[in-house]
């Protein structure tokens, strides 16, 4: 349903204004704001029914971790939107993000964005929503609007479901269609992620799902407490309504889900509509010995709260 992350040309150079042009060519300084885009886990992910909109009410609860996108927005050093991101190619959410807030903001300069990826392409950990968010939140910061994180979260909403959600990164518990956020605070622990080369259409996902009829009551207060609990108490509950949809696509995910569960995870999942695989471990040092038994595996850690 999103654009992808890839690209090298927001192609939104016909919105800038002629004033915020004549800026540009009058010399003024370049400035330049760096940000990090990170990672989210679906933990947890309940699917509901069909809105009006078309979307599925979900509820979800989000962990960001430590595994993070370099994002560079640089304003007065070009005469054109444009988005640099090495080695991916094809539009890029980055991009989309510029002209959604050039909508909004019609003084808003030409701007640069450059991409340095660490988190995997097409892996189903938020990374293209990240990046958008963090380039929503700079180029606020370098044109001076100072919107809010409401309005930015509504200007998200309009280019995916996963993009309000990291306007302040965070664990959160996520309802709606993703644009309704609320802080939560988890329990320690560690993350062994296995990302895949080749992704899965989120549409594709969803649409499976929807064949099953697979769609719930969602009880967001359950999950609220949920967070809340001890970690073995969270683990035991943890499920993905997208899962069996997800493994019908790619049934080898069977086999590093069966992998991780084996080397001792409390409970192992596919995150969203994936393909990552990742494995929840109470001990880094027993997440790591698995991680180095899974091929393509990494470790990860939950990000502490920023204050």
């Amino acid at each position: 349903m999103n654009p992808g992350e890839g690209g090298v040309d927001a192609g939104a150079e016909a919105h800038v204004d002629a004033g915020a042009e004549a800026r540009i060519h009058a010399g003024a300084e370049p400035r330049t704001l760096e940000e990090h885009g990170y990672a989210k886990l679906n933990l947890l992910l309940h699917v509901g029914g069909l809105r009006s909109d078309g979307l599925h009410e979900l509820c979800s609860l989000f962990a960001s971790i430590d595994l993070a996108d370099r994002v560079s927005v640089e304003v007065g050093a070009t005469r054109r939107d444009s988005v640099i991101c090495p080695g991916v190619e094809g539009p890029n959410l980055a991009g989309a993000a510029l002209g959604a807030l050039r909508r909004e903001l019609s003084h808003l300069p030409p701007m640069r964005v450059t991409i340095e990826k660490q988190i995997p392409v097409a892996a189903g950990l938020g990374g293209g929503s990240a990046d958008a968010a963090a380039v929503l939140r700079a180029a606020n910061e370098l044109s001076g609007a100072k919107l809010g994180g409401a309005e930015l979260r509504r200007i998200a909403f309009e280019l995916g479901a996963d993009v309000p959600s990291q306007i302040e990164p965070r664990h959160a518990l996520v309802t709606g269609a993703g644009e309704r956020i609320e802080p939560v605070e988890l329990p320690p622990m560690t993350l062994a992620l296995v990302p895949q080369r080749a992704g899965l259409a989120t549409a594709d996902v969803y649409a499976g799902a929807r064949a099953t009829g697979s769609a719930r009551e969602l009880d967001p207060a359950h999950v609220r407490d949920l967070a809340a609990a001890p970690l073995a108490t969270l683990a035991a509950e943890l499920a993905n309504d997208l899962q069996p949809a997800a493994l019908s696509l790619r049934p080898e995910l069977v086999r590093p889900l069966a992998a991780l569960r084996d080397a001792g995870a409390l409970t192992a999942l596919v995150t969203g509509s994936g393909p990552t695989v990742f494995g929840v471990f109470a001990e880094r040092a027993v997440a790591e010995r698995a991680a180095g038994d899974v091929p393509g595996a990494l470790v990860c850690e939950l990000r502490r709260a920023e204050h």
